[in-house]
């Protein structure tokens, strides 16, 4: 089965064609840890979750790496102003994030480097650019040369003579052209790392493609991910500096997943419409916010309000109920329930490989769920027929990364459950309460 991703460098839906047969790199911009994360921080970590674990189960092995920016100027102004470190500050918003990560059930990337563990590195590689002529050096601060580059913008279809000093251009006086922007920045308040430039600390433009150039050990990768936003400057300005050194684009294929909107407006920290991610997984769990984060196509908008998580709600439960009753049924008959080598069905598998499209996935996730309920309601169901059907459906939802925590049932349990439904059989109604106050006790029901 064909593998195809949109590739933004490209604007056009791509076959993967791995660099190495039967391997996948890939590498996605990780957060910046000075404060807690938001929701919309948490789509990149769930898209790109998915890919991997849809890619494995197709026999690619993937080397997932994403990083963590652990020294920036809004790291340093918040240790500043609560009189601790950086490295302080930096912990505890990275033991913040992989909370909120495992909440909804991604599994950590294979790497997660550090910015500062890769000074080293990130000097030298500025260094190579400095003696090429494509960076300079000047009062403690050194500045890539923009136009240095033919076709700089080649992501974001941005053209340099349309650009401006402006918003998202950094206005420096003492540089050669507004466009060139910082790869070491001269600090005087905050920590300093000790370079050939002098005190200071990396430009954040700088630090992915170094580490993507020194933890894979080769000029391009398969696939680099991150959010809609990071096309411009950040991910056109990674490409500039791997072309400078490398003549190469850094990745052959470029995905960038669609913003999230709340109550039908664009999410911003700069007018506070956002939702921590912490805050909702509170309200509403885990799994709610996993499943929204899939049920668009990951290069579409996703809108949250009330009603669009309130059928999110319903359409999890519908799932859990389901699994859960099915599990408890197959261990009753005392078959296990943990995971089976079971492929997930081709149509399931072929709305994946058409650029990661889980909201057709979770469609045919849906049209499964149907039919395992059709076949549990038999009063004498084909019990290899509900198994085989259940641990479809449990393949599915693994590459999904929809984690359920179905219950696992000791000797005692299945006693005491096979007593609850001869209870109901026999209609001896205060015998079946009983019994199913205690499997509510013991959260089986």
């Amino acid at each position: 089965m064909q593998i195809k991703l949109f590739n933004s460098l490209s604007n056009e839906l791509e076959i993967l064609k791995p660099i190495k047969p039967g391997e996948v790199s890939l590498y996605v911009c990780g957060p910046t840890v000075y404060n807690d994360v938001h929701i919309g921080n948490l789509r990149p970590v769930v898209v790109f979750d998915v890919l991997k674990r849809f890619l494995t189960a197709m026999g690619y092995q993937v080397r997932y790496v994403s990083n963590y920016t652990d020294i920036d100027d809004k790291i340093i102004a918040k240790a500043l102003a609560e009189k601790l470190p950086e490295h302080v500050i930096a912990e505890r918003y990275i033991q913040a994030y992989e909370t909120n990560v495992k909440a909804i059930a991604s599994l950590m990337p294979d790497d997660t480097p550090r910015v500062t563990n890769h000074i080293h590195e990130i000097e030298q590689f500025i260094q190579q650019l400095i003696d090429k002529q494509y960076a300079y050096f000047i009062e403690g601060d050194v500045y890539f040369r923009v136009r240095s580059i033919a076709h700089y913008g080649q992501l974001s279809k941005m053209n340099v003579a349309d650009l401006k000093s402006g918003a998202r251009i950094d206005r420096d006086d003492k540089k050669e052209d507004p466009l060139d922007f910082a790869l070491w920045k001269k600090t005087k308040q905050g920590v300093q790392f000790q370079s050939s430039f002098g005190a200071g600390r990396p430009g954040w433009h700088t630090e992915c493609v170094v580490m993507v150039n020194h933890i894979f050990q080769q000029p391009i990768i398969d696939i680099h991910g991150g959010g809609f936003d990071l096309k411009f400057p950040h991910h056109d300005n990674e490409i500039a500096q791997q072309e400078a050194l490398h003549h190469t684009h850094l990745a052959n294929i470029w995905m960038h997943n669609g913003f999230i909107n709340l109550q039908d407006e664009k999410m911003s920290k700069s007018t506070g419409n956002l939702i921590l991610a912490k805050d909702f997984i509170k309200q509403y769990g885990g799994v709610v916010l996993r499943y929204l984060l899939l049920a668009a196509p990951y290069r579409s908008p996703v809108n949250f309000s009330d009603v669009i998580i309130s059928n999110a709600q319903t359409e999890v439960n519908k799932i859990h109920q389901a699994m859960k009753q099915v599990s408890l049924r197959l261990q009753i008959a005392n078959l296990s329930i943990a995971h089976h080598e079971v492929k997930s069905p081709e149509n399931f598998l072929a709305a994946l490989a058409d650029d990661l499209n889980t909201a057709n996935a979770l469609t045919r996730v849906q049209e499964w769920i149907k039919e395992l309920n059709q076949e549990n309601r038999k009063t004498l169901s084909d019990m290899p027929r509900l198994s085989s059907v259940f641990f479809t459906l449990q393949a599915m939802l693994s590459i999904l990364g929809l984690d359920f925590n179905l219950p696992i049932l000791t000797f005692e349990d299945k006693q005491l459950y096979a007593k609850y439904l001869k209870a109901k059989e026999l209609k001896q109604f205060d015998a079946s309460d009983t019994y199913r106050k205690m499997l509510l006790d013991r959260k089986i029901l």
